[in-house]
């Protein structure tokens, strides 16, 4: 399927609630005293499960960019996802990681290094156990899609991220590699400019606001 169909195809999946599935799928395999309450569960505009399979949240950055952005979590991005992550259960127990015991899930905020690192190696250094999620921006999601996902698989995730949260598509581009899934990725980054730059000249996003 050429790029540009697999894309809009990516636009016209079922939005349904990213929290409500995410809520669903760690309370699926827990016993019945441990389940988590997953009615009416609503991140909002600004916050959603990316992908539960890779465990990820990413909290909506901002709608323009420009290359040389440092890609980190601001104060206000934190406050806002700790803020919609207790509503659910969780709590925050040290600097970077917020635990719901209940679930025995953790969401792991991974500690950013250094202005010039790569985005594609925000989890490289991270801990984390299989149950538990990671929370990133937009670009880290991304990035994670592109470095475990098929290519095709890949392109979809990224292509409905993009209408819902923009990602710094040039900051990426600078640090793609000289590896198969990576160079197989540039071929697609024109239609995702294109899908980005619709998304954010349209409502909902044109007029969302970056948190702070």
């Amino acid at each position: 399927m050429p790029i540009s169909r697999r894309l809009a195809k990516a636009c016209t999946l079922d939005p349904m609630s990213h929290a409500t599935a995410f809520l669903s799928q760690i309370s699926s395999d827990l016993p019945a005293t441990h389940k988590v309450d997953t009615a009416e569960v609503d991140f909002g505009p600004y916050m959603l499960v990316a992908d539960w399979r890779l465990r990820l949240f990413s909290i909506f950055d901002d709608l323009k960019y420009d290359r040389s952005d440092a890609d980190m979590l601001s104060p206000a991005m934190r406050t806002h996802a700790i803020g919609k992550l207790r509503e659910v259960g969780f709590r925050q127990i040290s600097g970077n990681v917020l635990e719901n015991r209940d679930a025995d899930v953790r969401c792991i905020i991974p500690k950013f290094h250094a202005l010039g690192a790569s985005p594609f190696d925000i989890t490289r250094y991270a801990e984390r156990r299989s149950q538990d999620f990671f929370l990133l921006t937009p670009t880290q999601t991304a990035c994670q899609f592109i470095d475990t996902y098929s290519y095709d698989e890949a392109l979809d995730q990224v292509g409905r991220l993009v209408t819902k949260q923009p990602i710094n598509i040039y900051r990426m581009m600078d640090y793609l590699e000289r590896k198969p899934a990576h160079e197989d990725f540039v071929e697609a980054l024109g239609q995702l400019k294109y899908l980005q730059r619709v998304a954010v000249e349209s409502e909902p996003l044109r007029r969302r606001r970056a948190l702070g």
